[in-house]
C-alpha cells in the first residue's frame, strides 16, 4: 500500500495533448509554494492524439506523475473511478486537463475540507466563458438537480472539485454520473457539502468534447441514481405499493360491475353483461398489472437479498 500524502489531483482526458505539460507544471508550482506532497494521476481515456506520450515523459521527468490509458474511450466516470481507486492522498482534487480549471485555487480547496471540515467542495463558475448554447441548458440542469436532490450547489458539473479521501473511497460511479458525485455523497452519509466560486478560464487549446446530448442522458442519469438510491435496497416499497393499489384498484372496479349487474337483476331493470362494458378491460388491466409490478419488487427483494455484503454500509469512524 502506498504512504499517504497530502494531495491526489486526478485528471481524466481525452485527446489533450497540447495542455498538459503546461497544466502539470502549473500545478508542481502551487504544491512546491505551498510545501503539499502530491501526486497528479492522469487518466488518458481512449486518446488518439499523443497525449499517452506525453504522460509518459512527464513521468519519466516527474515521480508525482501516474498515468492509466484505456484503450478505448469510456468516458470522464470511469476515468474518475479509476482515479478513486488508485489515490492515496488525504484529500482528492478533481479538475479537467485543458485548463480552464485553475490549480491556483487548490490551496483553498485543501483548506476547506481540512480545517473546515467539508466532506466534498464543489467548484461554482460564477463567470463563464462559455456560449449561451452550453450555458442555458447548464442552468437549467443544475436547477432540476437541485430541485430534486435538495442540495444546493450552483454548478453540479463543474470538473473542479475537492473530496475527503473516505468519500472517493466509499462511492461507485458508473455510466455518466460524475455529474451527480455530491448527490451519490449526500446519499451515502457525506451531507456536508460546500460551495467554491471558482475561476473558469477560457479553452486555450483544442475544441470541447461534450455535446448538447450530455444534458438528455445526464437527466435520465439523475432519474435513475434517483431511483436506485432511494428504492435500490427495497424494490418492494416501489413496485409493491404501486401493484397493491393497481390490483386493489381493479379488483374493485370488477366486484362493482359484478354487484351493479345482480343489482339490475334483482331489481328487474334493463342490465347489459359485464364483459359489455369496458371497465371491466380496464379493471383487468389493472390487475395484471398490479400482479407484474408485485412480482417485479418480490423478485428485485431477492435480488438484493443475494447481493448484500458487508461492504454495502460504510463505517465512517471507528475507536
Amino acid at each position: 500500500m502506498k504512504e499517504k500524502i497530502d494531495i491526489s489531483v486526478i485528471i481524466p482526458l481525452f485527446n489533450e495533448d497540447e495542455s498538459l505539460k503546461e497544466l502539470f507544471t502549473w500545478i508542481k508550482k502551487v504544491m512546491t509554494e505551498n510545501a503539499f506532497s502530491f501526486e497528479a494521476i492522469f487518466i488518458d481515456d481512449g486518446s488518439t492524439d499523443s497525449s499517452w506520450q506525453v504522460i509518459k515523459a512527464l513521468k519519466a521527468e516527474n515521480p508525482e506523475v501516474r498515468g492509466f490509458k484505456f484503450s478505448r474511450n469510456n468516458g470522464k466516470t470511469a476515468a474518475l473511478q479509476v482515479g478513486f481507486n488508485e489515490c492515496v492522498g488525504e484529500v482528492v482534487i478533481t479538475m479537467d486537463a485543458d485548463l480552464q480549471d485553475s490549480p491556483d485555487e487548490i490551496p483553498e480547496l485543501y483548506k476547506m475540507i481540512k480545517t473546515d471540515g467539508f466532506d466534498l467542495v464543489s467548484g461554482w463558475k460564477q463567470k463563464r466563458y462559455d456560449p449561451i448554447t452550453k450555458t442555458l441548458p447548464t442552468k437549467l440542469f443544475n436547477a432540476t438537480t437541485r430541485y430534486i436532490s435538495d442540495i444546493y450547489l450552483h454548478d453540479f458539473n463543474c470538473g473542479l472539485k475537492a473530496y475527503d479521501s473516505k468519500v472517493v473511497k466509499n462511492i461507485t460511479i458508473y455510466g455518466e454520473m460524475h455529474r451527480y458525485i455530491p448527490v451519490i455523497a449526500k446519499w451515502n452519509g457525506f451531507r456536508k457539502i460546500g460551495e467554491k466560486v471558482v475561476q473558469h478560464q477560457s479553452r486555450k487549446y483544442g475544441v470541447t468534447k461534450f455535446g448538447l446530448e450530455r444534458f438528455i442522458n445526464g437527466f435520465l442519469d439523475l432519474l435513475s441514481i434517483t431511483f436506485v438510491n432511494k428504492f435500490g435496497k427495497r424494490p418492494m416499497h416501489f413496485f409493491g405499493l404501486f401493484g397493491v393499489l393497481s390490483f386493489f384498484a381493479g379488483t374493485f372496479i370488477t366486484f362493482f360491475l359484478i354487484a351493479e349487474k345482480l343489482y339490475s337483476i334483482y331489481q328487474q331493470q334493463p342490465y347489459r353483461n359485464v364483459t359489455d362494458n369496458p371497465l371491466f378491460f380496464l379493471a383487468l388491466v389493472a390487475i395484471l398489472i398490479g400482479s407484474q409490478l408485485f412480482l417485479a419488487g418480490f423478485l428485485g427483494e431477492l435480488f438484493v437479498k443475494q447481493g448484500v455484503t458487508k461492504n454495502d454500509y460504510i463505517v465512517s469512524e471507528e475507536v
